[in-house]
């Protein structure tokens, strides 16, 4: 608020008399004098005004997602295309498949005030949440950053090999140990490094493999074969039952592929998991023949695993608002992200609930081929 002084006297100025006269013949009284009650309200208000404004502009502990740019995996970005694939032939594609993002303000990012707080609630196209919802405590700007960089190469990474899947390619997948958690029921058995073979004589081609055969010995010891320095090497473990119930091994498995092309992204200043299913479906209509949108716009947003199913991620209806202001027309969610997308739709754009891959291919190819896709899955009160 800007406040600009005036030169109006009070309204306790003494007037001219007639003829030129002082209205207070006495002179006891300056023609300019103030009532000391409009003194002590002038400070008040001024008081009141200073402390207002200190409000409004003091950090809070929340955070403001805001609408980002959305990037298409069919075009490129500054100059260079977002998908780029040597060692295969690939064929160019009309239309849209963009991955969206978000601005976050808050947390290691920098402190919000009380005023963009407010301002970002009442905005239907922004969110507001508590910082510790969003952000561990303690961590750093440059700690966030890493862990995003981390995700978002995983995401590229799953992309290629859920894509391949969808299209029958073979491809190369072991699963390593990243590292072992905190009173791991594989101390001193497991090591970092370790390449996963078999479980109890079963060969290991995805976690789902591991995690089956546990829950099927139902806590029994598991003979495991890993592959250390080039040699096959057999522990036994005996899983833990985790807090929810599931028998654990107590380590953090990365997967490690070998593709028979080269795939490359190239998209600058974004992080985070959430584009694996667009790069997975950009993947797959830059590797195959003709236009998988059909020409259309369409938008999205799901992290993705090698074996094509799509989780959730934050920021869907923030996510949902920049898709549609970009021009996109269809939008695929993760059917865990439902809550968060009813009663948050914008108008003209329909949400297409995904649980994986296939899914949100199918709806892709049934916009494309002008079908009716009122039938698409949809979230509740979309």
């Amino acid at each position: 608020m800007t406040i600009t002084k005036g030169d109006q006297p009070s309204d306790e100025s003494a007037a001219p008399a007639a003829g030129g006269e002082s209205a207070d013949p006495a002179g006891s009284r300056p023609a300019t004098a103030r009532d000391p009650r409009v003194s002590a309200m002038t400070l008040s208000g001024l008081i009141a005004l200073v402390l207002g404004v200190t409000a409004a502009v003091l950090p809070v502990p929340y955070v403001v997602e805001s609408p980002g740019p959305t990037f298409n995996t069919l075009g490129q970005d500054n100059g260079k295309p977002v998908i780029s694939i040597t060692g295969r032939d690939t064929y160019p594609a009309e239309g849209n498949l963009n991955l969206t993002t978000v601005y976050v303000d808050g947390g290691p990012n920098g402190p919000v005030s009380v005023f963009e707080a407010f301002s970002a609630w009442i905005d239907g196209s922004k969110a507001v949440y508590p910082q510790e919802l969003i952000f561990p405590t303690g961590v750093t700007k440059e700690q966030s950053q890493q862990e995003s960089a981390v995700a978002m190469t995983t995401s590229q990474e799953n992309a290629v090999a859920s894509a391949l899947k969808e299209l029958d390619i073979p491809f190369g997948q072991k699963l390593e140990v990243a590292e072992l958690s905190e009173g791991s029921a594989s101390q001193g058995k497991l090591k970092p490094g370790d390449v996963f073979t078999s479980i109890n004589g079963k060969p290991i081609t995805s976690l789902s493999v591991v995690q089956d055969e546990l829950a099927a010995g139902t806590g029994k010891p598991a003979v495991i074969v890993v592959e250390r320095e080039g040699k096959a090497v057999t522990e036994t473990v005996t899983p833990a039952r985790s807090d929810s119930g599931r028998f654990i091994l107590g380590v953090l498995l990365k997967y490690r592929f070998t593709f028979p092309f080269d795939v490359k992204i190239s998209l600058e200043k974004v992080g985070g998991p959430s584009a694996g299913m667009m790069f997975a479906l950009g993947i797959i209509d830059t590797v195959t023949p003709g236009d998988l949108t059909g020409g259309k716009h369409i938008a999205g947003t799901g992290t993705i695993s090698p074996d094509g199913v799509v989780g959730p991620i934050g920021g869907v209806a923030v996510k949902m608002h920049g898709a549609r202001a970009d021009g996109a027309t269809m939008f695929l969610a993760p059917a865990a992200n439902c809550a968060e997308v009813s009663g948050h739709v914008p108008e003209g754009l329909q949400v297409v609930k995904v649980e994986n891959l296939d899914e949100a291919k199918r709806a892709v190819e049934l916009a494309a081929s002008g079908g009716d896709t009122s039938g698409l899955p949809a979230c509740a009160n979309n």
